[in-house]
This record gives C-alpha cells, sequence and structure tokens, in this order.
C-alpha cells in the first residue's frame, strides 16, 4: 500500500527538482576535481625520526658537557696540559656551539627538512673527530657519543621508504 500524500506528485516533483539541479552542477563540480591535485601521502622514515631524535639527544648532550668544559674543568680525568688539542675553554666552546646547532638540525629533521639532512651528516662527523681529539679527558663517555654520531649518519641518509604502489 503506498501512503496518502497531502498533495498529489509533491514530495516526486521535489526529488525530480533536487536530481535535476545536481546533474545540472555536476559538471562544474567534476571540472573542480579534476583541478585540485590529490595531498602526497608520505610517512616519515622511522630511520630519520631515530636520527633527527637522536642527534637531539647528542646535541643536548654537547651543550650540557661543553658547559661541563667552560666551568668546572675539574670534572675531567686530565688536565689542561695533557689534552690533544687546545684547551677546556676552547672545548668548551666548540662543544657548546657544536650542540646548539645540532639541537636545530634534530629539530629540522623530526620536521623532514631536507637541509638537516646533509647538515646532520657534516654535524655528526664533526661530533665524532671532535670527541676523538677529546678522548683523553672523558674516555668512555667520548667513546659512546662518537657511536650515537655514527648510528645518527646512519639514519640520515638511509633512503625514506617509496611509498607509491
Amino acid at each position: 500500500m503506498s501512503s496518502p500524500q497531502t498533495e498529489p506528485g509533491s514530495g516526486r516533483q521535489e526529488a525530480e527538482a533536487k536530481q535535476a539541479e545536481e546533474q545540472a552542477q555536476a559538471p562544474e563540480q567534476q571540472k573542480q576535481w579534476a583541478m585540485t591535485s590529490a595531498p602526497e601521502a608520505t610517512a616519515m622514515s622511522g630511520w630519520l625520526a631515530f636520527a633527527g631524535s637522536l642527534i637531539l639527544l647528542v646535541g643536548i648532550f654537547n651543550i650540557i658537557e661543553g658547559l661541563t668544559s667552560l666551568f668546572r674543568t675539574d670534572y675531567f680525568i686530565v688536565g689542561e696540559s695533557q689534552l690533544l688539542v687546545f684547551n677546556f675553554v676552547a672545548w668548551g666552546t666548540i662543544l657548546l656551539v657544536l650542540g646548539v646547532l645540532q639541537v636545530a638540525t634534530g629539530v629540522g629533521c623530526m620536521y623532514e627538512q631536507a637541509w638537516a639532512r646533509t647538515t646532520g651528516v657534516v654535524l655528526a662527523a664533526l661530533c665524532a673527530i671532535g670527541h676523538l681529539a677529546f678522548l683523553a679527558a672523558f674516555p668512555l663517555w667520548s667513546l659512546l657519543v662518537i657511536a650515537l654520531s655514527v648510528l645518527v649518519i646512519y639514519g640520515l641518509v638511509v633512503p625514506a621508504k617509496n611509498t607509491a604502489p
């Protein structure tokens, strides 16, 4: 059975009018769809996230070690005369500047900036070389930072996964 209508054909006429209006707008909507591009779906590489957070952490470590070199020279194992090159004030300044640059680069890596990969590799290499020269003052810590720098370099040079089919 059909339900009674208050006005014969009013619901049908409304539906037909709405459908005609939608069909008239359809070509215009198709043009808009054709003109817009789909956002590129890229997932952050797990290695990039790891390297970014690790270089951020190493940068914070270098800032702490740089401040320690500047203000507490008695904290280290050897005296200033036994360092390979420079003195504690120079090393403190070098490690402090290097640490600040590494923190900025780590943040750049977390935001997937292209410049951050290259800068991160260079800073990690400089960090490893610097800690090799600073090895006599703090041997175990310097070896650990060198190993972390190698991991950072690896994480930054690993190519991102291709998500396209």
